[in-house]
């Protein structure tokens, strides 16, 4: 994982630093802490200039500095992604050098969108090809790696990208991940204008069709364009998509609905034993729970260990730990703990990351604790964890006691009776109003940006602690402190997106039927990477962590795109159950048992964060507090 920046100059003077001002150049440093450097590039005639700036996060193979240069082409290469297939890339090598010497050996544009077809993984990339004067960048299908861009309108030849941005009076809007973009920087140079030719992502053609279905809308990207840069599409070359297309077969009658009457006044647990009892569910369960595993085994086990450390355990010192996930106690997060369990080294611990913000008000606290407890089959918070609460709320109302750390205790209960031989950290990462409005104002807010909403405001910032890692462990009674060193953080974004985790899922459901609940799924991928991806990737990325989204795998899309809807969510049985079916099956398989019926909860209402400050907010608000003149 990397920062990377390009800044475009096309005039006879060197590119301006001032875009890479000392707080960008900040930001950069922090997503990439094993090294930094840059790199100029310059041609006389027509004149432009390319400054390359690259910080990079070691994880695999041998340490490569970014940019990556090849002398006798003049080549430049910034990459901040992660091939885990699709090309073959060696346990000792660096994806880096693997993915630039493929690129400096494609002969035409056609070959280039090829290479970039077949990796399967997250990345966004800038490729200087000196050759042919032309600057290639985009992000991968889903959007999972961030890129910003920005066509300054008081200095009309000069563009520029990065990772990650701040707040500013210059504009930065993220680059759309419709396709590739291409820039000819000869031709701008000589026009002094900025053509950007798009290569769109398109579906492979379907079986009895010569027709391909592109993927996106280039007039959205037109849109928030300047009126001096242009868009030209390109027809005649396109980049094939990594996940087949949704089904949106239509089945009247879903087999289950037959026997709904039957399961009103059955305990949740059981009406999931009861679909089990189907053998083609059981069968479908059991491939979505190795598709899923393979997902997870390559996010945990793409990264360089010390082998010193899980050779025999001689002086009885635990290991480092490697992997972190952000946890919730939920069953997206319950799941992904439960795979990582088969493939994490089992001298190795794996942290879970649980974080609360601070109820403000006890009344308000009381209140939302007696709702949470008349939810059915939810444990209790177990009292080692209360003990850590109360300490630090002065032995009054747990004052972190939110409805998360309740279901993540419960949680890490389950998970200890799965692997008892397995240390699982429980991390409490406790969040009060006074760090909240320090951390916004000095990092949050940059990383957040461009994005500006309320729901922006209060997820960008329960990732951004959660996915730091500091907080409370506590054993045997005993509290200490804990800085998490886990480079690698997974998080489950995606299960909703693509099951119909979220209430909207079931309003559309209720209101059209299947089909309009296809249509929701559909927007829903389309538009994950304007919506949460690129944010998330800047948030985690600040602390010199990298984000990995195991149902985002290619491989896990493409195996839910391929079933009808009713096989993964079956909305017309009620929460808790009916919503993300598959996973609560695939979950109950597996042995989680409590985590497997708890209704959907999104992080910024399980943490508390949406309580902390003005509650009177709408999600969908520009937030005050994220902007450049706000004041805490």
């Amino acid at each position: 994982m990397c920062g990377i920046f390009c800044l475009v100059s096309l005039s006879q003077h060197p590119p301006d630093n001032s875009l890479l001002k000392e707080d960008i150049l900040c930001n950069l440093r922090r997503r990439g802490p094993s090294g930094s450097q840059e790199l100029v590039k310059t041609v006389p005639h027509p004149p432009y200039h390319c400054l390359f700036s690259g910080h990079v996060l070691h994880l695999r193979g041998k340490m490569t500095p970014q940019p990556v240069e090849e002398p006798t082409s003049d080549n430049v290469l910034l990459w901040n992604g992660e091939v885990f297939s699709g090309i073959p890339v060696e346990a000792e090598e660096n994806d880096t050098d693997i993915v630039f010497r493929r690129l400096c050996s494609c002969s035409n544009e056609s070959d280039i969108l090829s290479l970039l077809s077949s990796i399967r993984g997250p990345w966004s990339f800038i490729f200087y090809q000196a050759s042919r004067h032309c600057l290639w960048f985009g992000r991968d299908f889903f959007g999972r790696r961030s890129l910003l861009w920005q066509f300054n309108e008081e200095l009309d030849n000069i563009f520029a990208l990065t990772s990650v941005s701040a707040v500013s009076d210059h504009q930065w809007k993220e680059v759309p991940a419709s396709g590739i973009f291409k820039v000819d920087l000869q031709d701008c140079a000589a026009t002094n204008t900025v053509t950007l030719s798009l290569y769109q992502w398109r579906y492979p053609s379907r079986e009895n069709s010569s027709e391909e279905e592109i993927i996106g809308d280039s007039q959205m990207v037109s849109k928030h364009l300047p009126t001096r840069v242009s868009l030209v599409i390109n027809e005649s070359n396109t980049l094939t998509a990594p996940v087949v297309p949704l089904n949106k077969e239509i089945c009247k009658v879903p087999q289950e609905s037959l026997f709904l009457h039957l399961i009103r006044n059955v305990d949740d647990m059981q009406v999931l034993q009861m679909f089990l009892t189907e053998h083609h569910r059981k069968k479908l369960v059991h491939q979505f729970i190795d598709v899923m595993s393979r997902a997870v085994m390559r996010r945990v086990l793409c990264l360089v260990r010390d082998t010193d450390q899980l050779r025999g355990d001689v002086s009885g010192d635990v290991r480092k730990t490697e992997i972190a996930i952000l946890f919730s106690g939920g069953v997206d997060s319950m799941l992904i703990a439960a795979l990582a369990d088969r493939h994490v080294p089992m001298e190795e611990p794996i942290d879970l990351l649980n974080v609360a913000f601070m109820v403000p008000e006890q009344g308000s606290q009381n209140s939302s604790m007696k709702k949470h407890s008349k939810r059915k089959n939810q444990l209790p918070p177990s009292p080692e964890g209360l003990n850590a609460s109360n300490t630090m709320a002065g032995n009054s109302v747990p004052s972190f006691n939110v409805p998360d750390r309740i279901t993540g205790r419960a949680g890490l209960e389950e998970l200890k009776n799965i692997n008892p031989s397995r240390i699982w950290n429980f991390v409490e990462i406790n969040v009060t109003l006074e760090d909240l409005k320090a951390m916004r104002q000095q990092h949050i807010r940059h990383l957040v940006y461009p994005l500006d909403t309320v729901l922006d405001d209060s997820i960008g910032c329960a990732v951004w602690f959660a996915s730091r890692g500091e907080g409370l462990l506590t054993s045997q009674g005993d509290i200490r402190p804990y800085q998490s060193p886990a480079k690698i953080v997974l998080t489950g974004i995606g299960a909703d997106e693509q099951l119909a985790g979220y209430s909207r899922h079931r309003v559309c459901f209720e209101k059209h039927g299947l089909e309009g609940l296809n249509e929701e799924l559909g927007m829903e991928l389309g538009r994950i990477a304007s919506r949460n991806l690129g944010r998330d990737d800047r948030v985690i990325g600040d602390h010199g962590k990298e984000a990995r989204f195991p149902f985002l795998d290619e491989d896990v899309v493409s195996f839910l795109n391929s079933l009808p809807v009713w096989e993964k969510a079956n909305l017309a049985v009620h929460r808790g159950v009916g919503e993300k079916l598959l996973l609560r099956l695939a979950a109950a398989e597996l042995g989680l048992t409590a985590s497997s019926v708890l209704p959907k909860r999104a992080m910024q209402f399980g943490s508390r964060i949406a309580k902390m400050e003005n509650r009177n907010e709408k999600a969908s608000d520009k937030c005050t507090r994220l902007q450049m003149h706000s004041i805490e």
